[in-house]
């Protein structure tokens, strides 16, 4: 691997010197570094790092010519910005690979990103603000025999993390294959059919040899499973179906249970209403190419969350869901509407309505005549669909814009949010289930051709619960860190300037010394591919999420100078 990596160095310099006179080059590639200096802080719990200032910074070049393809990462953690994870450290190569594409084939060598489906099989990604980078160390090939007709072949290492200025790998192999067929494209007599068909099938394995002197652990584990996609005019249907083999583990307990994993959506699409139904069943699905990891470390597979993005910083951070690759029953609904512009309720401009329900519970885990303690060590027998009455998740959310000026609009919203703490650890501080109501008004002003103004009001509110104060005494008492309020106000000068201030008061605490601000502000510049933002400030502690999977940020309180750059 350190010999791609100087090939596509020597390419990358070689290269660049003549692209003045080769017709087809393209050399792109991206900068993003950011810098902390940090204070302690003991009332909201934030540390002075020993080093004070911390630095992550990346830098990708991707080239292509004609069929050619070269890419690296240079990475760089002197030492990590909070919240990544510790084994970040150092500068060198975090990424690198060659490879060529026509439209025939398409083949990888070093490192590469790839996804099976809907990912329940496989995924490959990189997500930067989570920290998160599992990509195959290795070869992929992909091949297009037909017309609609995709196979897929991979096989590596995963990344695990970054340590030293090397990449550090997962302990044990991946190897898929994937394949997928869009019958009318492949079929010219079904080209111009409304039904649109598109069926495929995916088989991984992961190879971690057995070092556990306590159990017999299977060294090859197997997921395989199918899907299929249906289209036909306005409405669209897709499922897919994993079943995984007995996978011990620290994640269920090094029990020998098999897994399953059922996705199924139902889309209908028109002009002025959209409509989304999903619903989701997993049982025993954590699988990763290192049984002994735990978090989000060394996962093959990618478990779609279904539940809504949030944006709004009360609402995505304070009590965010994460995945359960261990079991859950999931489903969601979502309607989008807009009124007609010119009607009473719609006015000039139309009205917007947006209204989502996600909820997810337990699997029922049918234990009778099952004991991990016996020789099978087969704890339970699971069936897809069967969900028990233990609630992990609930979401009910409403949003409605309006623009009733060229100059003036108005957003208001709505979360009801209930999480079962026991289950998904958002708080040390909460017990049981927290149920959350959350407000937010959101209007955007403009003040001229350049000036614009966007302010936030947010408010969260969360239940009381019976709580023993002195012996024998019960008392409702707040539930958690207690009520938040949030302002947030935003001033834009285009094309260049931005200006933000937020203040974020926990003014519920039941800790009368807690009840803090945790205000930040933030000032920015942009010209073409270049952003530069510095910011100051509080910041809490909490959960950061992305499609359900998360990672912990700390509390912290000090200068925060980020940089960008695309070419």
């Amino acid at each position: 691997m350190k010999k791609i990596s100087l090939v596509i160095l020597m390419t990358s310099v070689s290269l660049a010197g003549k692209s003045q006179v080769l017709e087809g080059l393209n050399i792109t590639g991206n900068i993003e570094t950011t810098f902390q200096y940090l204070n302690e802080d003991s009332l909201i719990g934030a540390a002075q790092p020993d080093s004070k200032a911390l630095l992550n910074t990346y830098m990708n070049t991707f080239i292509t010519y004609k069929g050619f393809k070269a890419g690296m990462r240079f990475e760089s953690y002197l030492p990590r910005i909070q919240g990544y994870p510790n084994r970040f450290d150092g500068t060198g190569i975090g990424m690198r690979y060659i490879g060529y594409a026509n439209d025939f084939v398409d083949v990888t060598i070093g490192s590469f990103y790839e996804q099976f489906g809907s990912g329940m099989a496989l995924r490959a990604y990189e997500d930067r603000a989570l920290g998160y980078d599992n990509f195959l160390d290795g070869v992929r090939l992909v091949v297009r025999p037909l017309n609609g007709m995709t196979l897929k072949g991979v096989y590596g290492y995963q990344r695990l993390s970054f340590d030293k200025g090397k990449i550090v790998h997962s302990g044990g192999v991946v190897r898929g294959f994937d394949g997928e067929l869009d019958i009318n494209a492949a079929f010219k007599k079904l080209n111009d059919k409304k039904l649109n068909v598109t069926i495929g099938g995916s088989f991984v394995s992961k190879y971690q040899k057995d070092d556990n002197d306590a159990l017999i652990l299977p060294e090859n584990v197997g997921l395989y499973g199918g899907r299929a996609k249906l289209r036909y005019g306005k409405f669209s249907l897709d499922g897919e179906y994993m079943m995984k083999g007995q996978d011990p583990s620290v994640d269920n307990g090094y029990i020998y249970n098999t897994g399953h994993a059922a996705l199924i959506n139902f889309s209908f699409s028109q002009k002025g209403l959209g409509i989304l139904l999903s619903a989701k069943s997993v049982d025993n699905m954590s699988y990763r190419s290192d049984r002994t990891k735990e978090l989000t470390d060394a996962f093959i597979n990618y478990l779609p969350a279904l539940n809504k993005t949030h944006t709004y910083s009360l609402v995505s951070s304070i009590y965010p869901y994460a995945t359960q690759p261990t079991g859950e029953i999931a489903y969601q609904a979502e309607v989008l509407y807009t009124i007609k512009k010119g009607s009473k309720l719609g006015g000039k401009y139309g009205t917007s309505i947006n209204a989502n329900f996600s909820t997810a519970y337990k699997p029922l885990q049918h234990t009778n005549g099952f004991s991990p303690t016996d020789s099978t060590r087969v704890a339970y027998k699971g069936k897809v669909f069967d969900q028990s009455d233990s609630l992990l998740w609930r979401d009910i959310n409403i949003n409605i814009y309006r623009k009733f000026t060229p100059k003036f609009n108005l957003r208001l919203s709505y979360f009801n949010i209930s999480v079962n703490n026991d289950v998904a650890k958002i708080s040390n501080d909460a017990h049981g289930i927290i149920q959350s109501h959350i407000g937010v008004i959101e209007t955007g002003i403009k003040l001229g051709k350049k000036h614009s103004l966007r302010v936030e009001l947010q408010g969260l509110f969360v239940n009381k619960i019976e709580e023993e104060t002195t012996p024998g005494h019960f008392e409702k008492v707040v539930n958690d860190k207690g009520d938040w309020a949030t302002l947030l106000v935003e001033y834009s000068i285009a094309p260049h300037w931005f200006f933000s201030v937020m203040d974020q008061f926990n003014y519920g605490n039941r800790n009368a010394d807690l009840r803090l601000h945790y205000a930040y502000a933030s000032v920015g510049y942009i010209r073409e591919s270049t952003r530069i933002t510095v910011g100051y400030g509080r910041q809490r502690e909490g959960l950061f999420c992305v499609g359900g999977v998360c990672r912990y940020v700390p509390a912290s309180n000090g200068l925060t100078l980020s940089f960008t750059q695309s070419f």
